[in-house]
Formats: structure tokens, C-alpha cells, sequence
């Protein structure tokens, strides 16, 4: 196993070298031991396809900041669809959702849940699922184009302006991490027990990191990221990059460059 102490975070690795210091950090990080204390712990609760979906979908929109935070908050967003994301997004009245006050997580507020509930019920009766819009809409050179047409299916109906930051839109330069994260979760499979691999008409080839301040800082200090800003360019950049190392599923490093960055101080 390669060893690395803080002084040489900057040391310059080869191709081979670097590849298996990534490859063990992703088997190291890679496992459902950890799934307790990250996001994806939450969609870990169900069983059925759409109640995975849309509590990961849901969750995944609040995964920035405290992960502690985070997971309390998630927690209590399904609370609020009685622990049954799926029968409540189908079958819930105006009297349940007036039941859901105030914060939610941060600046996602009980507004924007709401909202985001009738949302997923429009997507779900009439657009036939989370799942069609990506397949439909997806390019060979990856999803970019079916996140931006996802965002704007998913505000179609009337809404408050400022519920649209909640989803970002790649083609106007942002990460998206939060939703790549999301696809990460329902179309990786690995059988460790992590990703849930839901969507198979989607191929991991396809995907883009995640990128985030611990992926993005992780990644400059190995020579895999030039770019600065943590823009969509510079997920691209990183993506392309870790194909170098695994073609068909650049995205399990994920796992890598956020466990150094996030759990070692990297």
C-alpha cells in the first residue's frame, strides 16, 4: 500500500502509482460500513424502487453543509411524507401539505418542499418518473443535457422564483453535484452494497463526478484538476481525467477523492 504523510501531498505520482492509490482508497471507502454516516444511508431505508428514488432524489437536494445536519434534516423530511416518500407523493391533500412548516435545511424551506412534493406527483403521473426523464434525454457524450431538461420539467408548473436554486442546471455552468450525486446512487452498481444501480438504461460512463470543495481540492493537489473554480468545466475536466483509470465507470473515485479529502484532511 502507498503511504502518503501530510508533507508530500504535493509529490508527483505516476500514472501506474496514482492509479493504485486511488483504486485502494476507493476499496477503502467503497463499503456499506459507511453508509450509516452519509446521505445515501437515507434511500437505504426502503425497499421499493420509487420510495428509493424520490428519498434519494429528496435528500440529495439538501446534501450540503453538516453531514450530521444533513441527515437529521432528511430524516425529518420523511417523517413528513409518513415515512412512505412514494404513496405520499401520489396521494397527499392540500391538508398534509399545509401540515409541513417551517425550516427544512438551510435556505430549503418548507416552501420549497412543498413545492418540490407537487413536483415529483406531476413527474410521476405524467412524465411517467424520475427515471424516464433521464433515459429519454440523455446524449452520448453524457447527461447534461437531461439534467438542464429535467430542471425545466420539474419547474413547469407555478412556482416561487426562488425555489429554483434547489436544482442546478450544468448548462449554465454549474457542478450540479447534488444531483450528480444523485445519479450516482441509482446508476452505479458495484455490489458493494452502496449505490443502488436502479437505472440500467443509464450507462456509469456517462455520469460526472460529483464535485464538491473536498473533491475538487483533492483532485488539484493529485494533478487530476487543473481548473479552478468547481464549475462544471472543471467536473468534465476531472471526469475525463479518471477515465484515464477506469473508462467505463470514472465516478467510483468519487469515493477516493472524497474520503482523502473529507475523512483525512488530504
Amino acid at each position: 500500500m502507498l503511504n502518503f504523510e501530510r508533507q508530500n501531498k504535493e509529490m508527483k505520482l505516476n500514472r501506474e502509482e496514482l492509479k493504485e492509490f486511488l483504486d485502494e482508497k476507493v476499496d477503502q471507502y467503497n463499503r456499506y460500513d459507511f453508509v450509516e454516516y452519509d446521505p445515501v444511508s437515507i434511500p437505504h431505508l426502503y425497499k421499493g424502487k420509487e420510495d428509493i428514488e424520490i428519498s434519494g432524489f429528496l435528500t440529495a437536494t439538501i446534501a450540503w453543509g453538516n453531514r450530521t445536519m444533513i441527515l437529521r434534516n432528511a430524516k425529518r423530511m420523511m417523517a413528513h411524507l409518513g415515512n412512505s416518500p412514494y404513496d405520499f407523493i401520489l396521494h397527499h391533500d392540500d391538508n398534509d401539505l399545509e401540515a409541513i412548516e417551517g425550516p427544512i435545511h438551510r435556505t430549503f424551506n418548507s416552501t420549497d418542499f412543498i413545492y418540490f412534493i407537487r413536483a415529483l406527483r406531476n413527474i410521476y403521473e405524467s412524465k411517467n418518473g424520475l427515471e424516464s426523464i433521464f433515459n429519454e434525454c440523455q446524449t452520448e457524450n453524457g447527461l447534461q443535457s437531461a439534467i438542464h431538461r429535467f430542471k425545466n420539467i420539474f419547474f413547469e408548473l407555478p412556482h416561487r422564483p426562488r425555489t429554483t436554486k434547489h436544482i442546478s442546471d450544468p448548462m449554465k455552468g454549474s457542478a450540479a453535484k447534488k444531483i450528480n450525486l444523485f445519479l450516482r446512487w441509482m446508476v452505479r452498481q458495484d455490489k458493494r452494497g452502496v449505490d443502488f444501480g436502479l437505472w440500467k438504461g443509464i450507462s456509469p460512463c456517462r455520469l460526472k463526478i460529483p464535485l464538491d470543495l473536498h473533491t475538487g481540492n483533492t483532485a488539484r493537489k493529485l494533478g487530476l484538476l487543473t481548473r479552478r473554480q468547481n464549475d462544471w468545466q472543471a467536473a468534465c475536466e476531472l471526469t475525463e481525467q479518471l477515465k484515464q483509470y477506469d473508462p467505463n465507470d470514472p465516478v467510483r473515485y468519487d469515493y477516493a477523492l472524497f474520503g482523502l479529502g473529507a475523512f483525512e484532511g488530504f
